[in-house]
């Protein structure tokens, strides 16, 4: 049997999960907090109404309630590979937010491989918050590879990260002061050197470079993807 990288990769388990409620839950809690933060950070970042901006990982839509109220209508798109997640942000939060008619449910891609069906240069700004923490380094690469034509020139991926300290081997577990949250090396959840992620970068249109620290509640700092 195929060894998953994460818990979001089993879709029968999302689903069920879901059916059950639990859709906040399942995409890390800290619903109105983590949804806020998001969105403040976005808007410190540039970020305007006017914007196009792409949600990767967008789960459920803890932070897409917040883009899709402030961004003109239309412009928020949302990038999953859990249906059943996307299904609940559409259906249950944005319906009960009464935003439902700022974003068709067309504008939020289900698939694996991180393919988004738009023209090149579409986006202006994108974020995966809590994406890369799920992933290993090959699938993070990969997605830096599939959703880079997208983006315009000048526009940035801001992405969360658990980052190793420097002299920290990687194949040892570490837990965090802020969060508790322990992370490895070889499993869910993941951490990395900001340089791993330099390099994930390497052959892609993109220029990396870490923000560190801001303000996370799990400690996750912050890796930048600007398109060259």
């Amino acid at each position: 049997m195929r060894q998953l990288e994460s818990g979001y990769d089993d879709p029968e388990f999302v689903s069920g999960q879901v059916k059950a409620g639990q859709h906040r839950e399942l995409v890390g809690g800290l619903w109105d907090e983590m949804g806020e933060l998001q969105m403040e950070f976005m808007r410190s970042r540039g970020l305007l109404p006017q914007h196009r901006l792409v949600d990767i990982g967008c789960g459920s839509l803890r932070g897409g309630v917040h883009f899709v109220r402030y961004l003109d209508p239309g412009n928020y798109y949302g990038l999953d590979h859990n249906q059943s997640l996307l299904d609940a942000g559409h259906g249950i939060e944005l319906a009960a937010a009464g935003l439902q008619d700022r974003v068709p449910a067309s504008h939020l891609f289900c698939n694996p491989d991180f393919l988004l069906p738009v023209e090149d240069g579409f986006f202006d700004a994108g974020i995966a918050q809590s994406v890369f923490t799920h992933m290993t380094f090959n699938s993070i690469r990969r997605c830096l590879e599939s959703v880079a034509p997208k983006f315009r020139q000048g526009a940035v991926l801001y992405a969360t990260f658990f980052e190793l300290p420097a002299r920290r081997p990687a194949s040892q577990e570490y837990v965090r002061e802020r969060g508790g949250i322990t992370t490895h090396g070889h499993k869910d959840p993941y951490h990395y050197r900001q340089e791993d992620l330099v390099q994930a970068a390497v052959g892609a249109p993109w220029r990396a470079h870490c923000i560190g620290d801001w303000g996370h509640p799990r400690a996750q700092a912050m890796m930048a993807f600007e398109r060259v």
